[in-house]
């Protein structure tokens, strides 16, 4: 006759431990995949809102007259830019023709300590 510890079958403590520690492994995997997301997200949600605001600004600066002193040449800033950007517009005249004007909007901000921009650009006619 066998004795009773003999015949019950399970897990040794051995299997227990690789099996907890390949747990482990996985799930620190996915959060670290979550934190990477999320991270991402933000990036991309910060770059959307800063199109969004250089986009808004252009068309603003292209619904102006032709003569306009925020369409003067030289350098521009919002004095109360959307909280978290600041936006600028370059003005050059006669680029690249004659009677034309080119408008760069730069907004800038900061992103985990870097500062990140997006550009737009038109070019404005005088029409005569």
């Amino acid at each position: 006759m066998r004795a009773k510890h003999e015949t019950e079958k399970g897990f040794t403590i051995v299997e227990v431990l690789i099996a907890v520690s390949v747990l482990t492994i996985g799930i620190l995997a996915v959060c670290s995949m979550q934190v990477s997301a999320t991270w991402g997200n933000t990036f991309a949600g910060r770059q959307t809102e800063g199109s969004t605001i250089a986009l808004d600004r252009l068309e603003k600066l292209m619904a102006l007259s032709y003569d306009n002193t925020d369409l003067a040449a030289g350098s521009h800033t919002d004095p109360s830019p959307p909280n978290g950007y600041n936006v600028a517009w370059e003005v050059v005249d006669d680029s690249p023709l004659d009677n034309a004007k080119r408008i760069i909007v730069t907004v800038t901000w900061t992103s985990h300590g870097r500062q990140k921009n997006v550009s737009v650009e038109r070019i404005v006619p005088r029409i005569i």
